[in-house]
């Protein structure tokens, strides 16, 4: 089954639409970017279309190539002075301390549930990638508890909570990074969690038949957004997530699902 994440995203937005009338003021969200890498713009653009269609005022601030960390922080720190929602974009300009920039993302206005320094418990939100597998979990009935799940990658956005969500959720986790563990694991896996941002990572041949593949790694290639897997993975996978098209939409719908209800809590 390949997984049409836009309509699970339409459906949310729908929701959300109706949320929005009920908002005594304008939704405010800071999008702090600091890269011109396209996959990481694309969904930029992403974000500010579903903004405009929600009645969401967005303050972007770029951070050009050269900017101190100290520039950073104090942008970030600023936007959430006046914001509802902060979203710091992943990756950063080099040079910049990336923990020390989230670490300086206001809990309250925290909607991509990035701040380091925040515990799981503590958060106010979900993670929006975490939020965004459990939807395709629920549209396919899979029961995740006691299952051999792997998560290729730990970076901030997709590996690490994904990894603590299915965790949460009762799967056996294990963690594949290029310094840790070998893809040889895929095949005894009954849960696939992809995030490396590498193109064509993973192939059909190293999937166990049935397998639920959450494919949630994005990068550019030919001048085109592609996941990690190959398209071909569809054929072996019971349930597949296609990039682009995935989880991607799904995962901005649920960003504004959080922003929404951070802006009620903050009024």
């Amino acid at each position: 089954m390949i997984i049409d994440g836009k309509q699970i995203a339409e459906d949310i937005c729908q929701s959300l639409e109706k949320e929005r009338e009920t908002l005594v003021h304008q939704p405010r969200l800071g999008i702090v970017v600091g890269t011109d890498n396209p996959a990481t713009l694309s969904f930029v653009r992403l974000k500010e279309r579903t903004a405009r269609r929600l009645g969401v005022t967005v303050l972007r601030e770029d951070l050009p190539a050269g900017t101190t960390q100290e520039r950073a922080i104090v942008v970030v720190q600023q936007l959430c002075r006046t914001c509802d929602g902060v979203v710091v974009q992943l990756p950063l300009v080099g040079g910049i301390d990336t923990e020390a920039v989230l670490a300086a993302l206001d809990p309250a206005r925290d909607i991509d549930a990035m701040n380091p320094k925040v515990k799981e418990f503590e958060r106010l939100v979900e993670a929006p990638v975490a939020e965004s597998i459990a939807a395709v979990f629920a549209q396919v009935n899979a029961d995740v508890r006691g299952k051999v799940a792997v998560v290729v990658g730990s970076g901030r956005l997709v590996g690490m909570p994904a990894a603590a969500y299915l965790k949460s959720r009762g799967a056996q986790v294990e963690v594949i990074t290029k310094t840790q563990g070998s893809l040889e694991a895929l095949g005894g896996a009954d849960i696939v969690v992809l995030g490396a941002g590498e193109p064509g990572l993973i192939g059909p041949s190293m999937l166990k038949e049935g397998v639920i593949l959450i494919d949630a790694g994005t990068s550019e290639q030919a001048g085109r957004v592609v996941g990690d897997a190959d398209p071909a993975c569809a054929a072996v996978a019971s349930v597949f997530t296609p990039v682009p098209g995935g989880i991607g939409p799904i995962t901005v719908a649920m960003l504004f699902k959080n922003l929404f209800e951070l802006a009620s809590h903050h009024r």
